[in-house]
């Protein structure tokens, strides 16, 4: 059995506000977990949200729900590359129509305030399906009753422990109530954008930055705010079992490294590479490396989007410093975030560029890299690596459904990482607890060798099958 003698030693250890006394970290299952170390608004709201009977908070969670789904509606067809004119929150008369299309809109009615009501607004917007595909009107009925329908079960299970390691007492899911509100309000507010984020990539093959870079700008921002924005994992301090947020250190022990100044160097590099990361870069060198830097430059300052690029590179840097100096608490939820976010996009972003070299043609977008980032600043780095590996196996099962419905071969690997990342939250006692942060704490330093040597494996590999099939099947491309 668990029991919750202490509510976050990790973060104990660090927080000298915490440990003045011991009787404190005795008591604070009995006060609630996140009352010492989170915002007093947050805290407050949480237990009045958890004063409402059990009929009242489902009734709230299924309409949020809908509005959740109504909201992905409005952004699937309008954030995308090719905006269509079908969320009923537009002024299809002022879209601007391919001219086969214009007559047709002209000759519909105008858009009306029910036609904007959740669910039934879908059935009166039938009318539009010679514009939109007969059965376009369907799907976002369905993200909107699943929605409704998700969030209340959610709720019930995270409340009832579902993330929680197995074998924790009553009292313990009793003490963790509030925290596992947190995460539930957190994560279903995530479950609405990655939904938006999975059928954009299926539509257009592409996921848009305006749906992950204020997503991870959120993601970082929830963890410095409280370190309960993060999972529970399992910690042990003097032989005692308890349960703390996953942060950048866990399972280890507190390392002075994040608390250096090297771990502050740590973080603004992780903000500027990914800021970089996101501007125009091109860099070609047929004909030359002086051609080569000229254009690189002009790429990066050709589209105004540097100015907020260099902008938002800025204030994040001057926030880090801000939150590294007069906050030790909010300093290691920013840093778990920050690794999160270096970790789970650099995963896809070398996969990326070893299979485009291996195979001379491009194996994942670069949405998936910032879809990834973005899941890493939430999950920290520990549930990014667990997401990633299990992405192709959630998409055995999607590819040969799509594939059955619409013949079409080609397969985004967005909604994999959105399924694969569900998954690991989800089964996070299982996936993490019971298994991989076993497999961190044998391993250690080795797992991070065996990271440094798998690209160059994995490339040499797929440019050896390559060249195999290129000898079996000379015509192939």
């Amino acid at each position: 059995m668990i029991d919750l003698t202490f509510p976050a030693p990790v973060i104990d250890s660090m927080a000298t506000t915490l440990i003045e006394t011991q009787a404190l970290v005795q008591i604070a299952p009995s006060i609630g977990m996140l009352a010492e170390i989170t915002p007093i608004w947050l805290a407050g709201w949480l237990t009045a949200w958890l004063a409402l009977s059990p009929t009242t908070q489902t009734a709230i969670l299924a309409l949020l729900g809908i509005l959740g789904g109504a909201l992905a509606n409005h952004i699937i067809p309008t954030w995308c590359w090719y905006p269509r004119p079908i969320s009923p929150w537009v002024d299809r008369g002022r879209w601007p129509l391919l001219p086969e299309f214009e007559s047709i809109s002209r000759t519909l009615p105008a858009r009306t305030w029910a036609d904007r009501i959740p669910v039934l607004g879908w059935f009166r917007l039938r009318r539009e399906a010679e514009m939109f595909g007969r059965w376009f009107w369907v799907r976002p009925i369905l993200i909107e009753l699943s929605l409704a329908a998700t969030l209340p079960f959610m709720h019930r299970a995270y409340l009832a422990g579902q993330l929680l390691p197995t074998g924790v007492t009553p009292a313990t899911v009793a003490a963790c109530t509030d925290w596992m509100a947190l995460l539930f309000f957190l994560h279903a507010a995530f479950l609405v954008w990655l939904v938006a984020a999975t059928f954009i990539d299926f539509d257009e093959r592409t996921i848009p930055d305006l749906l992950t870079i204020p997503g991870t700008i959120v993601a970082i921002g929830l963890g410095t705010l409280t370190p309960f924005a993060f999972l529970p994992g399992l910690v042990v301090n003097n032989s005692v079992e308890g349960i703390a947020p996953v942060l950048a250190n866990h399972p280890f022990g507190l390392s002075p490294f994040w608390t250096s100044p090297r771990g502050l160097m740590t973080g603004l590099a992780i903000w500027a590479v990914w800021c970089f990361a996101l501007a125009d870069r091109r860099f070609y060198l047929r004909r030359g490396w002086s051609k080569a830097w000229g254009y690189f430059w002009f790429g990066l300052t050709r589209h105004n989007s540097w100015k907020f690029l260099v902008a938002m590179w800025l204030v994040g840097s001057a926030l880090i410093v801000v939150t590294y100096s007069t906050s030790p608490i909010g300093w290691m939820g920013m840093m778990t975030s920050l690794t999160g976010l270096a970790v789970g996009g650099g995963i896809v972003w070398i996969v990326r560029l070893v299979c485009g070299w291996a195979i001379q043609m491009e194996a994942m977008g670069f949405g998936d890299v910032t879809l990834m980032a973005m899941i890493g600043a939430l999950i920290g780095w520990q549930g990014s690596i667990l997401a990633f590996f299990l992405s192709p196996i959630a998409a055995l099962v999607i590819v040969l459904v799509v594939f059955v419905l619409t013949r079409d071969p080609r397969t985004p690997f967005g909604p994999y990482l959105c399924l694969g990342t569900l998954l690991v939250v989800w089964y996070w006692d299982d996936v993490y607890n019971a298994r991989f942060r076993t497999t961190l704490l044998l391993m250690g330093d080795v797992l991070l060798w065996m990271a440094v040597a798998m690209p160059p494996i994995l490339a040499s590999m797929m440019w050896i099958t390559r060249k195999i099939r290129l000898q079996v099947l000379p015509d192939a491309d």
